[in-house]
């Protein structure tokens, strides 16, 4: 009797070790797919959710997977504090997802580079007070305003409001309309998702805003993961 539990313990501990093995080696091919397909900065982490983890490759389907880099570059715009929430990720192609949430923030230097680009003006973007500002010159005059980021129909928006010129409050529609023009629905492009991923929330938070893209039945690229 005592050979027998004996067998049963090392039987059912060699397919625990075994199954950690696996679910190791499976994440550190995410890993190794990420780094080649993204511009990441930093080493990427990655866990694979649910147990055990061999009865998910059999079945072709990981409960859950989650994600974290320090930052990656998409589409020429720096992002930071990257995270990834998803379900039902298929192991073989086409490679889909159930369900999938991606927060990243775009640090004050990317809005502000885009928001220079786009306006034409110069100006310097900064967090103050859990808001977002901006400052700078317009005809020669100090201008200081709030930045309003928010998301619609999927695609990043900043806008200005609480405009000051020379001290002076105005409005953004008593601007000129060549200034007036340039201050309102500036796009900040966000490419690169994964089909089905859309862009849902942006918020503002101590070094930039947090962006937000949620999606279902996303497709990830063929080459965005590690065959077998």
């Amino acid at each position: 009797m005592v050979v027998g539990v004996v067998t049963v313990v090392v039987l059912v501990g060699g397919a625990f070790v075994a199954d950690r093995v696996a679910e190791s080696t499976a994440e550190q091919r995410v890993v190794t797919a990420i780094q080649e397909n993204l511009d990441v900065v930093g080493t990427p982490t990655v866990e694979l959710g649910g147990f055990p983890f061999l009865n998910q490759l059999l079945a072709g389907s990981i409960d859950d997977v989650t994600g974290q880099m320090d930052g990656v570059t998409l589409e020429g715009i720096d992002a930071t504090d990257v995270t990834l929430d998803a379900t039902d990720v298929s192991t073989s192609e086409p490679y889909t997802v159930g369900t999938a949430t991606v927060a990243a923030t775009l640090p004050t230097a990317s809005i502000e580079q885009i928001v220079a680009d786009r306006s034409d003006l110069e100006i310097a973007v900064a967090v103050d007070g859990g808001a977002l500002t901006a400052s700078g010159e317009v005809l020669g005059l100090r201008l200081a305003a709030n930045l309003v980021p928010r998301v619609e129909e999927g695609t990043l928006l900043v806008s200005v409001d609480n405009v000051q010129i020379a001290g002076l409050t105005v409005s953004v529609d008593d601007l000129p309309n060549a200034i007036g023009d340039r201050l309102t629905d500036i796009e900040i492009p966000v490419e690169g998702l994964p089909e089905g991923m859309v862009l849902s929330d942006a918020t503002v938070v101590a070094d930039g805003v947090r962006i937000t893209a949620d999606g279902t039945d996303v497709v990830l690229p063929t080459e965005a993961l590690p065959a077998g």
